[in-house]
């Protein structure tokens, strides 16, 4: 459901992309924190705007959708480069409120050589924002609202903000930051009957439900009232489910460097694809090219893309084959919670 006027051209997308936005510092390649005081040489020490808003927020401007930021950062430097990068993107950063006595969240990613990382993450200003803070009639205006990290105001006030864009016609999507714990589904339980397309990752999805099977996991989620859950599984590509029916798409055959933002970049692809009036297995596989370009260097914005370079690349390209070493046609069975690099 998407709020259009008679001046819309088709595929126009204007996007609020609201919650968290998070300043990365990558650094690679990593296989070690060095002991005492010694030092290590790397390659490549870059930042980056990221965050399930502030990371979807870049992509989709490079996607050509027309996007707004809202959420909150510090008055710091950090929210000063965090402000200028979104904004270098493309993305109007005018519906960001800056807190006094917050710092800017920010996370510190030493990269491995295999792509995967762990995070050194400070909340920050992103714990601080919350309904009082929405731009309700920017909300109102917009074709889309994608909602990312949730579990920062709770699910409750992230389901008033999501329930106004949807009495205003306002297509929703949902991202999370959130760890696989079976705890936080019901402390974002209240969120989950407003969005028209939840956007995790299999990991969380099956922590959170308790399901073994990917598939089942989603269905448990559209029991709680989603729309339709498009869920990552990184080389595994992606598994969309609907009351309906299942698609499995396959990721794309790159050399991974870097895999933090790509569940970010996947989400922008799918949902200007669905903007575009694709269906949603066609959404994912746009998805999936757009992770791709992100995996393929370092942070969320790498890469010189837009989106026919992304739709080209996606009518071309490999896919990648299995951790088992098989191959994965597009259609074919996808294992739930297979072992892989994860966006």
């Amino acid at each position: 459901m998407t709020a259009t006027s008679e001046l819309d051209a088709p595929g126009e997308m204007n996007v609020v992309a609201l919650g968290a936005h998070v300043l990365d510092t990558l650094v690679r390649p990593v296989e070690g924190i060095p002991a005492g005081q010694d030092g290590l040489l790397v390659d490549q020490i870059r930042v980056s705007a990221a965050g399930p808003a502030g990371g979807t927020a870049l992509v989709l401007a490079r996607l050509g959708a027309r996007v707004r930021s809202a959420g909150a950062v510090g008055t710091d430097p950090i929210g000063d480069q965090l402000l200028a990068l979104l904004g270098r993107a493309g993305v109007d950063t005018s519906l960001i409120v800056r807190r006094d006595g917050a710092q800017t969240s920010a996370s510190v990613l030493p990269i491995r050589p295999d792509g995967s990382r762990p995070a050194f993450h400070v909340i920050g200003a992103n714990g601080t924002y919350g309904p009082d803070d929405a731009p309700w009639d920017a909300i109102a205006a917009a074709t889309h609202l994608h909602l990312g990290g949730p579990e920062f105001m709770g699910g409750e006030a992230a389901g008033r903000i999501l329930a106004f864009a949807r009495e205003h016609g306002v297509t929703t999507s949902l991202d999370s930051l959130a760890p696989a714990d079976p705890g936080m589904l019901d402390w974002i339980a209240g969120a989950l009957g407003h969005v028209d397309y939840l956007l995790p990752n299999d990991e969380q999805v099956l922590g959170w439900t308790g399901e073994p099977d990917l598939v089942a996991a989603c269905r448990a989620l559209l029991a709680r009232g989603v729309g339709c859950v498009a869920a990552t599984a990184g080389a595994a590509g992606a598994v969309v489910v609907t009351a309906d029916e299942v698609h499995r798409v396959p990721a794309f055959a790159v050399d991974v460097v870097d895999t933090s933002g790509c569940g970010d970049s996947f989400s922008a692809g799918f949902l200007r694809a669905l903007a575009l009036g694709r269906t949603p297995r066609e959404a994912a596989v746009l998805g999936c090219a757009s992770a791709a370009f992100t995996a393929a260097g370092l942070g969320t914005d790498h890469g010189d893309f837009d989106l026919r370079t992304v739709e080209e690349f996606a009518a071309t390209a490999a896919t990648a084959a299995l951790p088992d070493g098989t191959a994965l046609p597009d259609g074919a069975a996808l294992p739930g919670g297979a072992d892989a690099v994860r966006p």
